[in-house]
């Protein structure tokens, strides 16, 4: 009886002679899935092959070490080995999350703490859109609504990738954040606590969620800015509401209705997506990889401690005392936790 890995393995094998054949590529569609296909299965290959390497030189290191001690510092290198490379083939053969390679829309809204949080919701938009920039990510503001004194009350923004992979890096960023800081309307001096709510979704290709137009009721209104100035004079900001899920999505960011439709569509899209996606993984892990709908101070997923210059995420124990550099957009730090943590727990589960 085959192993799921030798059957990886003997699908990898027939991918890359299907490859090789020259008439394969007179169908373009079929080679690009062959290919995407093939560079998926790359990695477990390469693992696999090196540790069946590592383990026969292991084997004879063994065998040359009762003859000669010298080679016992090689067999207890090559045991090390032996044991990095079957943790990271175990990593790759863990099923993947369907929505890895997708584009993602995330929201920053203010929460508690009035003027200070909405200035934390424009810092924190600001750090996604600096490490977009720094991953050569492209992004596109779908809405956003300024407060008086220069922060979001909310904002939507889409982030995406040529190569894809955007989700997966960023798919923890759920929830609620919450920052330590002196306000800029603080008199005293005082710290303050306040907090921003985060929520991540993959981008939905029409194809993943189909809406019935039967289904949206659509109110168009008036946009207005920071402090209810009416910024045009035509009713161009566009609602529109799931009528069976009751979701509600509003745009005023565009001066056309037709794009503020469209990029409510596109957020309605992801959100109706991100609770498919969310019921589908309930029954697996209903705590894992949650995220927090209320934007409330007590239910933090991450706390940005100015005076400190400290950055904690809660849920992995990550500490960092390069706050600026993280609000900068350096987050690989606490990312690579995240993922690192979430592969463990994985892990843990595989056999279960």
């Amino acid at each position: 009886m085959t192993s799921p890995l030798d059957e990886l393995l003997a699908e990898h094998a027939d991918l890359e002679r299907q490859l090789a054949d020259p008439q394969l590529h007179a169908d373009q569609n079929r080679a690009r899935s062959l290919g995407k296909r093939y560079a998926e299965l790359t990695p477990v290959a390469d693992a696999a092959t090196e540790l069946r390497r590592v383990e026969d030189d292991l084997e004879a290191a063994k065998e040359l070490a009762t003859e000669d001690a010298s080679f016992r510092e090689e067999a207890t290198r090559l045991e090390s080995d032996r044991e990095r490379l079957s943790e990271r083939l175990q990593e790759l053969l863990l099923p993947k999350d369907p929505a890895d390679d997708k584009d993602v829309i995330l929201e920053v809204k203010a929460g508690e703490g009035g003027e200070e949080s909405a200035l934390f919701a424009g810092d924190l938009l600001r750090m996604y859109l600096r490490y977009a920039e720094r991953q050569g990510w492209s992004t596109e503001l779908l809405d956003a609504t300024p407060s008086d004194l220069g922060g979001y009350k909310e904002a939507s923004v889409a982030i995406k990738s040529r190569n894809g992979g955007v989700w997966r890096r960023l798919k923890f960023e759920g929830g609620v954040h919450r920052v330590q800081r002196v306000p800029v309307t603080e008199s005293q001096g005082r710290i303050h606590t306040s907090a921003a709510g985060v929520l991540v979704m993959p981008e939905a290709e029409d194809v993943d969620v189909e809406i019935d137009p039967n289904d949206l009721r659509i109110d168009v209104f008036r946009s207005s800015g920071p402090g209810g100035q009416s910024v045009n004079t035509t009713d161009s900001a566009v609602r529109i509401t799931h009528v069976p899920t009751g979701t509600v999505v509003s745009c005023q960011n565009e001066k056309s209705q037709l794009q503020n439709k469209e990029s409510a569509l596109r957020i309605l899209r992801a959100r109706l997506l991100a609770q498919a996606l969310e019921a589908a993984a309930a029954d697996a892990s209903a705590a894992r990889a949650s995220q927090v709908r209320t934007v409330d101070r007590s239910e933090r997923v991450r706390t940005y401690n100015f005076p400190e210059n400290r950055l904690a995420d809660h849920r992995v124990g990550y500490k960092s005392h390069d706050l600026d550099r993280v609000l900068d957009g350096e987050l690989d730090g606490v990312l690579d936790a995240l993922d690192a943590a979430d592969i463990a727990d994985r892990l843990a589960h595989a056999g279960h």
